[in-house]
């Protein structure tokens, strides 16, 4: 890290910039991306829509694209300032434009209305990711207001389908309009940049950032559990209903082992040396108890995981199926995902086929170099002092389709948040909110960054 002492002080990021991220967001947030996985969603047309609007209005020529009609991704070009700095080739900023599902009964406002409250911005998106897309919108539109131009060729891109794995999405980009990532060879997106209160070895608080650098892979399965059909007042000794809830028993149940990988150790030894508190392999409890509510995040970079999500059986109540379905989200570690498979099958027995739905793959990637440098100092040159640290991620990004062609991704969306705010429960949670305070701080950064990237 020893270009981050040298890194020159960058200018102060545009007024305007900062002044329009909030209404930037609200926006995003009141138009309904919801993706449902199955295609029966709003999509994300109108939403890409309203980017190149704001694009074009400050006289730029973005490129939308369909996958499928409605599943929209915008693309952006920025040239840098000379060739000869182009030798690193070109740094995408991405978001995507789609969100989880919400149900509006479940909420204290309207998921969708983009409203504010007690210094936040509510509404589904706010940090998964519509945030994110608002500070890259933000600082894009005064790069092209002030005719300012970044150290390299900057792509930005607002996708489509993350949230279904981004099949209509980042991995469509790759596969059909590979000449919009022409020189890119480094990427940034949601998920890291955000900051972590614990306690230090006096006692005070201190706030460090999350760069991450490393994400678990996803194989997300369909169980099938095959039986006899038969009126329900019969014996049933091969009822797959049975079967399937036994297996979906044994998956849920399973104790993964622990491992630590290399990424997940640094980030440990940094949080140890801040807080004192050791790592106990066999009982890691302890250490996680020192991260507050992000433990949640972190603990499940510890091992594979396993989860039933879905199920789906019968139609009705006195009949036996003959058939019945589960769905199990699955997220390995590098390296992991032959052997999480295997595993998964022998639980689920013999009655009991296993199929992969969707799979993407672990990503992993030291920590450093020039980006990683001009991304810490862009964190110290808002907060000064505080420590970063790199950590694996137990969900996944659009990181993962750009590392198919040899991108190197890192997430990197800025936020500094209040000791107390439940993080990690934000995403797909109820009452997603972010706080104005932490958009306003993430476009100063973002805008240092892209200034020396």
């Amino acid at each position: 890290m020893t270009e981050t002492s040298q890194t020159p002080a960058a200018q102060d990021p545009s007024d305007q910039a900062v002044a329009e991220v909030a209404d930037l967001c609200r926006d995003l947030l009141r138009i309904d991306t919801s993706n449902y996985g199955d295609g029966s969603g709003p999509g994300e047309r109108a939403a890409a829509e309203h980017v190149m609007g704001l694009l074009t209005d400050v006289g730029l020529d973005p490129e939308l694209v369909e996958s499928e009609p409605g599943r929209s991704t915008v693309v952006v070009r920025v040239e840098g300032e000379a060739a000869g700095t182009r030798d690193r080739g070109a740094l995408m900023v991405h978001g995507h434009l789609d969100v989880v599902p919400a149900d509006a009964d479940d909420w204290q406002v309207d998921p969708f209305a983009g409203e504010e409250q007690g210094g936040c911005l509510w509404g589904r998106g706010a940090v998964d990711m519509k945030d994110m897309d608002a500070m890259m919108l933000a600082v894009l539109r005064d790069l092209a207001r002030t005719g300012r131009k970044p150290p390299r060729d900057l792509v930005f891109a607002f996708f489509a389908d993350e949230e279904a794995g981004g099949v209509l999405g980042s991995h469509w980009l790759v596969e059909h309009r590979r000449d919009l990532l022409e020189g890119v060879t480094e990427a940034i997106s949601e998920v890291g940049g955000y900051s972590v209160t614990v306690d230090g070895r006096n006692g005070d608080p201190v706030r460090l950032y999350l760069l991450q650098t490393a994400e678990k892979g996803i194989t997300w399965l369909r169980l099938v559990a095959q039986g006899r059909a038969g009126h329900g007042s019969q014996i049933a000794t091969d009822n797959a209903v049975t079967r399937l809830g036994a297996a979906v028993a044994r998956i849920g149940a399973h104790d993964w082992p622990i491992e630590i990988t290399p990424t997940v150790r640094e980030f440990l030894d940094g949080v140890t040396e801040i807080t004192g508190v050791e790592l106990d392999p066999n009982d890691p409890s302890e250490l996680l108890a020192s991260l507050g509510t992000v433990a949640r995040f972190v603990g499940a970079t510890f091992q594979d995981t396993a989860n039933p999500t879905m199920l789906k059986a019968g139609y009705k109540h006195n009949v036996i199926p003959q058939t019945a379905e589960a769905f199990v989200d699955c997220r390995f570690l590098p390296g992991h995902e032959e052997s999480l498979l295997a595993t998964v099958r022998e639980l689920a027995g013999e009655h009991v086929d296993v199929h992969v739905h969707h799979r993407d793959n672990a990503l992993d990637t030291t920590f450093d170099g020039r980006l990683v440098d001009r991304m810490v100092a862009a964190l110290q040159a808002e907060d000064p002092g505080a420590p970063v640290l790199p950590y694996c991620l137990s969900g996944g990004t659009d990181n993962k389709a750009l590392g198919t062609i040899g991108i190197r991704g890192f997430g990197f969306a800025p936020l500094q948040l209040p000791a107390d705010l439940d993080f990690p429960a934000m995403f797909h949670g109820v009452d997603e909110r972010v706080p104005l305070q932490a958009l306003t701080f993430g476009t100063r950064v973002l805008d240092r960054l892209l200034r020396t990237c």
